[in-house]
């Protein structure tokens, strides 16, 4: 038996309370979304690879279990992240829809590989993601939208950090620097290393008039709360494309300003991974003393194929919450209240206690003592004849 309860690295159980508090936890989460006008997909567990693995997902291949399906005989993956099923679905089932659309989703996902703050391999997405729309406001709608939802359902002190990912692409592409020389820049700045990011730096200098220097390594003192890293940009020599990769920040960072003024924003400019498909502002949501991200997101180019052949690409924004991470995040699940209920009991009386929103927990043989029973079977109440009663109150 031992050896049959063994499971993989990266895959576990979820046993009582935890299921319940899971359970309770999404639906909690999709509703809110719904009510903001969200409507919940459902994507299936597996696709063929051509379509769960092209456009975004193709971002998710090394993570991606394939098998062959016994059908068709053709290569299916089961899916790693639920993103790149949600902009295939807008592409072509939901391509006659209005945009802006707004579509939310819950599923497991499996992965490959966990990672060192998420070792779990399987583990459960909440999202949203909005479709057909550009600029800082839907940005802020979405971001907003999640920390509200997240404090609703207890989880306060979160804080935003905010990427931009094609920033240092973009300066790399002003200063005309490319290949090796760009993607050791890119390695440096991944790994927040002033010293490498400085001699990179200064090597690319006799190509750039010794812009390189006077840009790249400032770019790390930006690392920080938000409006002080904006300020620090602004003061820095970007270049048309840095500049507007500058300004697509300072407008989410106002935004965020008025509808979430009391959420801590910090801003990280030379992030680049895990946000490998995202072309615009990212953000991670962080609570204090939890391990990893609460979950993540950002703008994206929603592409696909529209089912004719024709490649889509529309611009998107959105998040993914990860529910391992938030389970930790909120106060330990307490074991629901269960009522014992005696064997000579009429089933009806059962069933009003049920629609009164008791569990009940029904007696199948008649125990000598049903208190005893009761505790064992790890209930908190026994139903006696004056009604239910817990079990220290009983007196037995």
């Amino acid at each position: 038996m031992g050896e049959k309860a063994l499971l993989p690295p990266g895959l576990a159980d979820v046993l009582p309370p935890e299921t319940t508090a899971e359970a309770s936890a999404v639906e909690h989460l999709i509703d809110a979304f719904q009510s903001h006008g969200y409507e919940r997909i459902k994507p299936p567990l597996m696709e063929f690879e051509p379509s769960l693995l092209s456009g975004t997902g193709a971002a998710m291949v090394d993570q991606t279990f394939r098998l062959m399906d016994p059908a068709s005989q053709r290569m299916m993956g089961l899916r790693a992240d639920m993103t790149p099923q949600a902009a295939r679905i807008a592409a072509t089932r939901l391509a006659g829809r209005p945009r802006p659309l707004r579509v939310a989703y819950a599923g497991d996902v499996l992965r490959v590989q966990g990672s060192q703050l998420r070792p779990e391999r399987q583990f459960v997405q909440v999202g949203a993601e909005l479709i057909g729309a550009e600029g800082d406001t839907a940005d802020a709608e979405v971001i907003a939208m999640a920390v509200e939802t997240l404090g609703h359902l207890g989880i306060t002190d979160i804080s935003v950090d905010l990427g931009q990912p094609r920033l240092v692409t973009a300066i790399l592409e002003d200063l005309g620097i490319g290949g090796e020389a760009a993607d050791r820049l890119r390695q440096a700045l991944d790994r927040k290393d002033a010293a490498e990011t400085t001699q990179a730096s200064a090597r690319a200098d006799a190509h750039t008039d010794g812009k390189a220097s006077a840009l790249l390594p400032p770019l790390l003192d930006a690392v920080g709360p938000a409006q002080a890293g904006l300020d620090h940009l602004h003061r820095l020599p970007l270049g048309p494309a840095g500049e507007q990769a500058r300004q697509a920040f300072a407008g989410v960072v106002l935004r965020l300003g008025e509808a979430i003024p009391k959420t801590v924003l910090t801003l990280d400019p030379v992030e680049n991974r895990g946000f490998e498909y995202h072309s615009g502002v990212t953000f991670t949501f962080f609570a204090p003393g939890v391990r990893g991200e609460l979950g993540s997101g950002g703008r994206y180019l929603a592409g696909g194929d529209d089912g004719n052949g024709s490649a889509v690409a529309e611009p998107a924004t959105g998040f993914t919450l990860f529910m391992d991470t938030i389970l930790r995040a909120l106060p330990a699940a307490e074991a629901p209240t269960r009522l014992f209920v005696p064997l000579a009991t009429p089933r009806h009386q059962a069933a009003v206690l049920r629609d009164e929103g008791w569990i009940t927990v029904m007696s199948l043989d008649g125990a000598s003592d049903d208190a005893d029973e009761a505790r064992r079977m790890g209930c908190s109440h026994l139903l006696t004849p004056a009604g239910p009663a817990a079990l220290d109150e009983t007196g037995e």
